[in-house]
C-alpha cells in the first residue's frame, strides 16, 4: 500500500485522517451488490486516525459521512509538531473541503489529489459553468496538485492553468505484490483450472469488475461470443465480479448457447493473482472510469490488456499493439477485432513481457518522487529524492 511506503520514508512523518471506518469493517457495497469485507490489512504500517462523525451512514456520498473535528486533528500536528503540509483526496465531498478550509485557516500548505478528467462524462453548459466557478474559488485554496496521469493533468491545466505548480504522482499499485503473488499461484493453477472445468490448451479471457452498467461486461460478452461463432478461437470467458447485472449477463450467456463462459461472483483482492496467473489477457470495457487500477494490477502480473478509450489509464499505460489494444468504447467489433489479435499464438506473451517492463516505470517509486518534489516546493525543506 502506497500509505505504508510513504511511512516507511526516513524524511517523512506520516499521519493519516479517516474520516470514515467504512471500508475498514464489513459492509454493502452498492456497486458488487453484495456484502464486503477486505482480506488485506488497509491501516498496518502507518498512524491513522479515524475523526468522529456527525452524521455517519454506510453509504458514501459528498455529504455522508460529515466527519468533525479536523481542524483540532491538524492544529494538534504530529508528535507536538506542527504539520509541514496537508494532503487532501478530492474536493468534491464535505469532508475534503473541511480539510482543505482547515488547513488554510492554520497556514498548512495543502496538496490535491484526484482522478477527474476532462471527457468523463457530459455535461450540461450551466453544468460546467458552475463547474468553472467552483474550481476557481478552490485553486485559491490549494498550493499545488499531484496528477495521477496524463488526462488528469490536462484537467488540472484546463482549470488552474498550466502555471500552476503540478507533481506528477502517478496511479499505481504494488507492482511487486501482484508480480509476486501471481507468480506464486502457478503452483495452484492446475487446481484451479480443474476447479473452473477448464482445459490448460485454451486460453482464457478475464474481466474483473463490478457488474455495473457503466462497466461494460456485456460489451465484452458480445464480443466474446462473435469471436466464437466468426473464428476458430476457443478461448474461456471468465467474469469475475457481482452487481445489478449479474443475472441479465448470464441470461444472455445461457441463451447463446456457447459453453466456455464462467460467472465467477465477487472475488476479495488477494485471490486476484490466481486468475490473473490462469489469463492470457485482461479486458476493461468500460465508459467513465477516470483510470482503472486493475488494469495496473494485470500488467504487474504480465498480462497483455484490452481498455476502451474511455479508460483513463490508456493515455499512460497503453501501446496500442505492444502491450495490448485500446478501442473506441462501445465498439463490440472493434473489441472482437482486439481480442483475436491479442490471442494470436505466441502474441500474448510478447504483450505481457512489454506490460511489465511499462509498469517498472509507474510504480509508488514514482509516486514518492513526485510526493516529495511537491514536498520540497511547498515547504522548502531540504528533502531528499526517493531511492531509485
Amino acid at each position: 500500500m502506497l500509505l505504508r511506503r510513504i511511512a516507511a520514508d526516513p524524511d517523512i512523518d506520516l499521519k493519516v485522517f479517516f474520516c470514515s471506518d467504512l471500508s475498514l469493517r464489513k459492509y454493502k457495497d452498492p456497486g458488487f451488490g453484495v456484502d464486503v469485507e477486505w482480506d488485506v490489512p488497509l491501516t498496518e504500517g502507518y498512524r491513522s486516525v479515524v475523526l468522529s462523525r456527525w452524521r455517519d451512514t454506510d453509504k458514501l456520498s459528498p455529504t455522508r459521512p460529515i466527519s468533525r473535528g479536523m481542524f483540532r486533528a491538524l492544529a494538534g500536528g504530529i508528535d507536538s509538531m506542527p504539520f509541514d503540509a496537508m494532503w487532501v483526496h478530492g474536493y468534491s465531498t464535505v469532508n475534503s473541503l473541511h480539510a482543505i478550509f482547515s488547513a488554510n485557516a492554520l497556514g498548512i500548505p495543502v496538496l490535491l489529489r484526484a482522478e477527474s478528467w476532462l471527457a468523463d462524462r457530459d455535461r450540461s453548459s450551466t453544468k460546467l459553468a458552475l463547474k468553472q466557478l467552483y474550481l476557481s474559488g478552490l485553486k485559491l485554496l490549494v498550493d499545488a496538485v499531484l496528477p495521477i496521469g496524463t488526462r488528469n493533468a490536462e484537467y488540472w491545466t484546463s482549470y488552474f492553468g498550466s502555471d500552476f505548480p503540478a507533481f506528477t504522482m502517478p496511479y499505481a499499485v504494488d507492482n511487486e505484490y501482484f508480480a509476486s503473488r501471481a507468480a506464486s499461484s502457478t503452483l495452484t493453477r492446475q487446481k484451479l483450472q480443474a476447479e473452473l472445468s477448464l482445459d490448460p490448451s485454451r486460453p482464457v479471457i478475464l474481466f474483473a469488475s463490478k457488474l455495473q452498467e457503466r462497466k461494460h461486461a456485456d460489451h465484452l460478452l458480445e464480443a466474446y461470443l462473435r469471436l466464437r461463432s466468426e473464428t476458430t478461437l476457443t478461448p474461456y470467458l471468465l467474469i469475475v465480479g457481482d452487481g445489478e447485472m449479474r443475472a441479465q449477463l448470464q441470461q444472455r450467456a445461457e441463451a447463446s448457447g456457447m459453453e466456455g463462459i464462467r460467472f465467477l461472483g465477487f472475488r476479495n483482492q488477494s485471490e486476484l493473482p490466481r486468475f490473473f496467473d490462469l489469463s492470457t489477457v485482461f479486458v476493461l470495457p468500460s465508459r467513465h472510469e477516470a483510470w482503472g487500477l486493475i488494469t495496473n494490477e494485470a500488467m504487474a502480473t504480465g498480462l497483455p490488456v484490452i481498455v476502451s478509450s474511455d479508460v483513463g489509464c490508456a493515455a499512460d499505460l497503453l501501446r496500442d499493439g505492444e502491450n495490448g489494444y485500446v478501442y473506441p468504447v462501445g465498439d463490440i467489433a472493434k473489441l472482437r477485432d482486439a481480442l483475436a489479435a491479442t490471442l494470436e499464438p505466441g502474441k500474448s506473451e510478447r504483450m505481457g513481457q512489454r506490460s511489465r517492463d511499462i509498469l517498472s516505470r509507474w510504480s509508488y517509486r514514482e509516486d514518492l518522487r513526485g510526493l516529495k518534489e511537491a514536498l520540497r516546493y511547498v515547504t522548502k525543506l531540504p528533502i531528499q529524492g526517493a531511492a531509485k
